[in-house]
């Protein structure tokens, strides 16, 4: 077993790096996973490096944190009640365990078994398409809908395809021509490139002449203006007030303005992978009933590894860069300075 581990940290000042550290002792109910692959989160991973070097000066009093959750690999070892999960099965894992690093402890319940047939890159997509999912649930997105998504990183597109496989029909914006490039090789037929086109009216012509039944927010940064101009698009009722849902599930803050204000829209937000995750008790073995909690965390994450084995979802396409642990800062670099170039940026680990 070994006695050290290499894992990724943010300093005071942002700046990301790899360094090594004594192997956590493995707890009850969690399983030591031998990572092959991680995946870097272009979207809420980045913001805490991006706001540690906004600063001025470093704060005096902040530390080192580590960074990522979301890797696959193989379970090395177990401890404790696992629920069948054994040394040897390949895994997906996710969540304050599943950092970037190539040896992770993580417990029972955010962890998945992958099929033979889905390699430990696609995996690590596991946790991401969770959150994508969780947004698509809230959504209740119904055969024949119209909707748009605002954002194609790896959260919108994902959302995209999910709301495809849901019956509804949907135009992602986004300005980036590179993300709508891989937007197009996942299977995403309808978008639209705001900077270069009216994106306000490509949406009234896509859902005409119906309008609008839902959109999704799946970017960060201030969104008022861009939601003003979505819900002109949007379903309109016979009194004249807008209707349909908007979910927030991107990291952007907008004002949302009450009565006729915002007509009767429902705006609902959308927190991260499903219930479960964040409750300690639940994520190291304890279940909710099925009854009242169908759609938890793990099972998202199922889902979503049972998809990509299908090849009903798509992943491949969106990974820009393929990268050893050690360069961990190079990469996130990258992900800041040249997102027009890098999205899915894959960390391979080393033994």
């Amino acid at each position: 077993m070994p006695k050290t581990r290499l894992i990724a940290y943010v300093d005071p000042a942002g700046l990301v790096g790899a360094k090594e550290e004594k192997m956590p002792q493995l707890k009850d109910n969690e399983v030591l996973i031998k990572v092959h692959a991680s995946l870097i989160s272009p979207g809420t991973e980045m913001n805490g490096p991006r706001m540690r070097r906004a600063q001025e000066q470093p704060d005096p009093e902040a530390q080192d944190y580590y960074f990522g959750y979301a890797n696959a690999g193989e379970i090395l070892a177990v401890q404790g009640e696992v629920k069948g999960l054994k040394p040897g099965m390949r895994v997906a894992a996710m969540g304050g365990g599943a950092k970037h690093c190539n040896y992770a402890c993580v417990p029972v319940n955010l962890v998945v078994p992958i099929p033979e047939q889905l390699s430990y890159e696609q995996a690590a997509f596991a946790c991401l398409g969770a959150t994508a999912l969780q947004g698509v649930r809230r959504t209740v997105p119904q055969l024949g809908d119209y909707g748009a998504v605002l954002g194609l990183g790896i959260v919108g597109n994902l959302a995209c395809q999910l709301y495809g496989l849901s019956g509804a029909r949907v135009l992602g914006w986004e300005g980036l021509a590179s993300r709508i490039t891989m937007a197009k090789a996942c299977g995403i037929q309808n978008t639209v490139n705001f900077i270069a086109t009216d994106a306000l009216a490509e949406s009234k012509k896509f859902a005409a002449p119906y309008g609008l039944d839902f959109a999704m927010l799946a970017f960060g940064g201030e969104a008022s203006g861009v939601l003003q101009e979505l819900m002109q698009a949007m379903k309109v009722s016979a009194d004249g007030h807008a209707m349909g849902k908007i979910i927030l599930i991107g990291g952007c803050k907008a004002e949302i303005g009450g009565g006729a204000y915002s007509g009767n829209l429902d705006f609902l937000a959308s927190s991260r992978t499903g219930p479960g995750y964040h409750d300690p008790e639940w994520e190291y073995g304890a279940d909710y009933p099925d009854a009242f909690v169908q759609y938890t965390t793990q099972r998202n994450l199922r889902e979503i590894v049972s998809l990509m084995h299908e090849k009903r979802l798509l992943v491949e396409p969106m990974i820009t860069h393929r990268m050893p642990l050690q360069e961990v800062g190079k990469a996130a670099d990258m992900l800041l300075a040249q997102p027009d170039k890098a999205m899915g940026v894959i960390l391979q680990m080393t033994h």
